[in-house]
């Protein structure tokens, strides 16, 4: 019988919100995913019942290479502040500031996984000031150099994996446990950000339920509304790379299916826009930030056609808050 892929999971600057999304991983549970997957999980803050005493002895166990690890998790930012010395953030009972326990484990461990964005780039935490001195475990922002090196890899190879989401998709963390179990994650299943194609390699758009306002630009004017987000309400789903539409939260939820424009939370520095995150910024009229891949000078004459063929029934529905026309029944075609 073949060893577990052991995961240890630790908490830093953050709000737990990757933990609550991945406790709410179902068809399967997450116990169910991780047994099924031959993963043991050595200790999570919100899952495991070892005292502090025991914890900690099992980090010493991993420092000094008795204990193997495969894959150490690190939800939340770093905190280096004040001055560099992390003195923001001791481990309880250690005396010792969290990265300086994160740069050990992960020099042991086979793996290194950011997850959510602020483990990944510094997200929310870093924000404003900063003065936490908040970073990525290998990002701060979109530079490379946070906690580790730019150049930095695991003792097998890979980069630090940014699992990024705020929060993240309990999918995507499973997922990319699995592919690492398995031995089916290398550096040609990460993007130019170190994050799983497995879900990055979709953009948010994909599957959207407002997709048909899209197309025709009939958009929304007020949160409310039913139309697409993009012109108005600042959305950045044509632009945010994840699967959030694909393989919804709960088999059912996601920003936009609940009224909320995607604000691009798996990308560095989603957490300031330079506006208000419900504001599209324009030009002459024309939104600043475009589809994926899509030039300007397209944009502008598609989106000018299809608002002239905006259907009626489209027109009305976008600046509503509930179906005000349905679709008609049509006419069959005729057979000659």
């Amino acid at each position: 019988m073949s060893a577990p892929f052991r995961i240890l999971w630790l908490q830093s600057g953050g709000c737990g919100g990757c933990s609550m999304s991945l406790l709410n991983a179902e068809s399967p549970d997450l116990y169910n995913t991780l047994e099924l997957a031959g993963i043991e999980l050595l200790w999570h803050p919100s899952l495991s019942e070892a005292s502090n005493e025991e914890f900690i002895a099992l980090l010493e166990r991993v420092v000094d290479g008795s204990q193997p690890l495969d894959a150490l998790c690190l939800e939340g930012s770093v905190m280096r502040g004040p001055n560099g010395s992390g003195r923001f953030h001791v481990l309880a009972g250690t005396g010792r500031p969290m990265m300086d326990w994160i740069r050990d484990l992960s020099a042991r461990a086979r793996y290194t996984l950011a997850i959510g964005s602020c483990a990944a780039f510094g997200g929310i935490t870093s924000g404003g000031d900063n003065p936490g001195e908040a970073c990525g475990l290998q990002y701060d922002g979109s530079d490379k150099g946070g906690l580790l090196d730019g150049q930095w890899v695991s003792p097998d190879g890979l980069p630090a994996i940014n699992v990024a989401g705020c929060p993240t998709h309990p999918g995507w963390v499973t997922d990319t446990l699995m592919q690492l179990a398995l031995g089916e994650l290398g550096t040609a299943e990460l993007d130019e950000f170190n994050r799983p194609r497995s879900y990055t390699n979709h953009l948010v758009h994909h599957g959207c339920t407002r997709n048909e306002y899209y197309e025709f630009k009939a958009s929304a004017e007020l949160p409310s509304d039913q139309g697409c987000m993009m012109e108005h309400m600042g959305c950045l789903g044509t632009q945010a790379h994840a699967d959030c539409n694909r393989r919804p939260w709960n088999g059912e939820g996601s920003c936009i299916r609940g009224g909320y424009a995607c604000i691009n939370c798996t990308a560095p520095g989603f957490e300031e826009p330079g506006h208000t995150f419900t504001e599209t910024p324009k030009i002459a009229g024309i939104p600043i930030g475009l589809p994926t891949d899509m030039p300007k000078a397209w944009f502008i004459a598609l989106a000018s056609l299809s608002k002239a063929a905006t259907p009626r029934r489209l027109r009305a529905n976008a600046v509503a808050d509930h179906i005000v026309v349905p679709p008609g029944a049509g006419k069959k075609p005729t057979l000659k």
